[in-house]
């Protein structure tokens, strides 16, 4: 296999790696502190994670509790959860933020539901990317002469071939997190 074809496989396996991680922190009405790793706040100019800026914790089973290090971050860590496409109501009570997991009702499933199906368009689009750049590499060579057409027409075969494995990867992970959550 040509490094081309291997690099786009590495390449992708990270994409489906880093899907994986964002469909797995859609809990489903369990409050885990993972739930905001995606979540970014405003800290001076830098946008970071709230685990950066306070400390996450789950109290118990439907909330979370966040404690920022800095008084003036409570109204930023607010905006940036009420901002996301989580669907949570964040509550302060003096220096502690509550997060109460809304309970799983049809809507709210199927607010999961359309984040999930984002995060796989997200997934694909990443994959295509990956597959446009190996076949800019592999036309790259065959203009320089290091590769024949043929060789070039097998490579972007072998890509478009790895592309629709991993797509096709990304499918069943959505259709099996779907299944989750609807059944739950």
């Amino acid at each position: 296999m040509h490094t081309i074809v291997k690099d786009a496989e590495t390449q992708m396996r990270k994409r489906i790696d880093s899907f994986k991680a964002e469909i797995a922190k859609l809990r489903t009405g369990r409050a885990h502190p993972s739930l905001l790793e995606h979540v970014r706040v405003d800290y001076y100019g830098t946008m970071l994670p709230i685990s950066q800026v306070a400390n996450v914790n789950a109290t118990d089973a439907r909330t979370l509790t966040i404690s920022p290090w800095e008084k003036n971050m409570i109204p930023l860590i607010e905006k940036a959860i009420l901002n996301s496409d989580l669907g949570l109501n964040p509550a302060t009570s003096s220096d502690v933020i509550r997060v109460p997991m809304p309970a799983l009702n049809e809507e709210r499933r199927k607010e999961l539901i359309k984040v999930v199906r984002t995060e796989a368009e997200t997934a694909r689009v990443n994959i295509r990317t990956v597959r446009r750049d190996a076949n800019a590499a592999a036309k790259e060579l065959l203009k320089v002469k290091q590769i024949t057409e043929d060789e070039e027409h097998r490579l972007t075969d072998d890509i478009q071939k790895l592309t629709n494995k991993f797509i096709a990867e990304v499918d069943q992970l959505l259709a099996t997190k779907e299944t989750d959550l609807l059944s739950i």
